[in-house]
């Protein structure tokens, strides 16, 4: 017998509030003897979230993977690099790779693959902390082979591209593509200082978002929500995965 997907209510203010304490408190003294309320509070959601968005991806026909058991981001930090040995992230995070768009019964092996074999591949994103929701995507630290051709197809055919960020539907949902910092201060080399399409091809990352509130966070409707937002980007991802 099929076992019925969880259904997502939203999360709790605790959900939020846990963060917020492990932020505060973030080593395994702390959260060992906690982890039972993480997961109730946030694990176990998202996973049902992710559930019922990946019903809504198949019944829209958007072309993006949300797995429950691939999709979360783990809540341990890698931190053998790092100076900060903080043990936990503090923010909740789920990936939704570009699966494309295969006829009906063909294998896509890509769509089978961990987030984190598709973080710096194009898709969707997720994000949960205190003070800071929001969902976007787009291609974030991308391979230079990527970027470059991506600047490339951008000078050819800008008309082409202005089209899918200045479509009414994406402005109306994100503003435009996201700057957020990853941005060169010059434009690249191969291109004109004045080129028309400078700011854009400064980008460092193609992407994009929209914030979200609390409100959003602890409806049920947030699986909507999010289907929602990913539909309107759909077309600038089919491009930006031509390129891939």
């Amino acid at each position: 017998m099929a076992v019925a997907a969880p259904t997502f209510t939203g999360f709790r203010p605790e959900a939020i509030q846990f963060l917020v304490d492990l932020s505060e408190n973030n080593d395994r003294a702390w959260f060992q003897p906690r982890k039972g309320e993480y997961e109730q509070l946030l694990k176990e959601p998202l996973e049902a979230l992710i559930s019922m968005l990946a019903e809504r991806f198949a019944a829209r026909g958007i072309p993006l993977r949300a797995d429950p058991s691939k999709s979360p981001f783990r809540i341990y930090r890698d931190v053998r690099f790092s100076k900060d040995k903080s043990p936990y992230k503090t923010n909740l995070g789920a990936s939704f790779p570009w699966v494309g768009e295969a006829p009906t019964g063909a294998d896509n092996d890509a769509g089978a693959r961990s987030h984190t074999g598709n973080v710096h591949s194009g898709g969707g994103y997720f994000h949960l902390s205190p003070g800071e929701i929001y969902v976007g995507g787009g291609y974030w630290h991308p391979e230079k082979p990527w970027i470059d051709a991506f600047r490339q197809r951008l000078v050819a055919g800008p008309a082409e591209f202005h089209a899918l960020i200045d479509a009414p539907d994406f402005q109306s949902v994100f503003g435009g593509l996201s700057r957020d910092g990853h941005v060169l201060q010059r434009v690249p080399s191969g291109f004109a200082a004045d080129h028309p399409e400078a700011e854009i091809l400064k980008l460092k990352d193609v992407i994009f978002g929209r914030r979200l509130s609390d409100v959003d966070a602890q409806s049920p409707d947030l699986p909507d929500t999010l289907a929602d937002t990913f539909g309107a980007a759909v077309p600038l991802l089919r491009y930006l995965a031509a390129i891939g």
